[in-house]
């Protein structure tokens, strides 16, 4: 007889309801979805909190924070993998697009490095039983960086890549574009003077010139062969979600204004928006709240960027910012970000679909997670 969990006095995020209810699972699949309590003896009881599928973030760079936690102190990389992996599992996130930078604009030499070793630490420990989140590639391109296609080369065809991002993070573009804030944050981080901020801003411009243009070519044409999904990142304009869409790009990812998110949303591009940007209010780089996108119907989905924990936190907010329903919002974490990347078997409390799921209470008008199972197996 095949060994059953239940999950029973919980209250079911389904697509487009939430029912009080019984999810049975077998061999890591959700067997049965049953409204009412059970009364089998080994049921597990919820306690009444919410029951939702295991989040998908499409795009995070918590990896790099926990390999440098300080500016001049670089942890051993297997440790940091295993504890990015580890606050993932924690914050009820069970699939993770680990996304790591190829190219340096100068300003952050270590990530070339950090992108280096989380391949190697993800091949190495992906089979192993040891992370508790399943985890993918998501590789941000740097346009304009000289380094780009060297370290793109031989990554390229990596069956673990799920999504490919092109990034432009020169100063006076996207993020960036406002220069003065740009070298007050860059004299904050490297200690440089304005005259040498300057003097590097001037550099990564020349450089622009030269190499964008013909570098995000390459890299259209080296991935082509993979259908992968591809997303620009930080659009600012229409035009540029238009040229993007004329690529072959069907995702924008962080768009910066409203005018691009809008523009995105009418050609039919889905749209990521930051869950931090939810959860503190607005954008730390002084763009476009993610709310109001969310209010326009300019937002698909959402991803951590860099903080796992407001996944969660940030689809319970926007329903109380918004007023969507809670199945929507939850589908911006769960279901649409597992569509995004071709992750059909995840994200829905279906029948058939992989057992990753997350138990949510509540404290203090937060939601706690409290119990995270990946494909019926107890993770966190």
């Amino acid at each position: 007889m095949t060994a059953e969990t239940i999950l029973t006095n919980a209250l079911l995020v389904l697509p487009g309801e939430v029912l009080h209810g019984t999810i049975v699972i077998r061999e890591g699949r959700i067997a049965e979805v049953q409204p009412g309590r059970s009364h089998v003896a080994s049921a597990r009881d919820l306690e009444g909190d919410h029951l939702i599928p295991g989040v998908v973030d499409v795009h995070t760079d918590n990896l790099e924070r926990q390999v440098q936690p300080r500016q001049n102190a670089r942890w051993p990389s297997r440790s940091a993998m295993i504890a990015h992996d580890a606050q993932c599992a924690a914050a009820g996130v069970t699939t993770v697009l680990d996304a790591l930078c190829l190219g340096d604009l100068g300003f952050d030499q270590g990530r070339g490095q950090t992108f280096l070793d989380g391949v190697a630490d993800l091949d190495a420990l992906a089979d192993t039983g040891l992370l508790r989140s399943e985890h993918f590639l998501h590789l941000r391109c740097e346009l304009p960086a000289a380094d780009m296609k060297p370290a793109m080369e031989p990554v390229s065809d990596h069956p673990r890549v799920r999504m490919v991002s092109l990034m432009d993070h020169s100063p006076g573009v996207g993020q960036y574009r406002d220069i003065p804030r740009y070298v007050a944050m860059r004299r904050k981080q490297t200690q440089m003077t304005v005259e040498q901020v300057e003097a590097r801003i001037a550099f990564l411009l020349d450089q622009r010139a030269r190499l964008r243009e013909p570098q995000r070519a390459w890299l259209l044409d080296r991935i082509r062969h993979r259908d992968l999904p591809i997303a620009s990142h930080d659009d600012e304009t229409a035009e540029e979600v238009r040229r993007n869409l004329a690529d072959g790009i069907r995702i924008s990812e962080f768009p910066v204004t409203m005018v691009a998110a809008e523009a995105a949303r009418d050609a039919g591009v889905e749209v990521i928006a930051g869950a931090p940007n939810i959860v503190r209010g607005g954008s730390h780089s002084g763009n476009v709240a993610a709310a109001d996108l969310v209010r326009a119907g300019a937002a698909d989905a959402f991803a951590s960027d860099y903080v796992p924990a407001s996944m969660i936190e940030a689809a319970w907010r926007t329903v109380e910012e918004t007023g969507i329903t809670l199945p929507a919002a939850v589908a911006m974490i769960t279901d649409r970000p597992a569509r995004m990347c071709g992750l059909e078997d995840r994200g829905r409390l279906a029948p058939g679909l992989r057992a990753d799921l997350a138990q949510v209470g509540a404290a203090h008008g937060i939601p706690v997670v409290r119990r995270v199972w990946r494909e019926g197996r107890r993770v966190a």
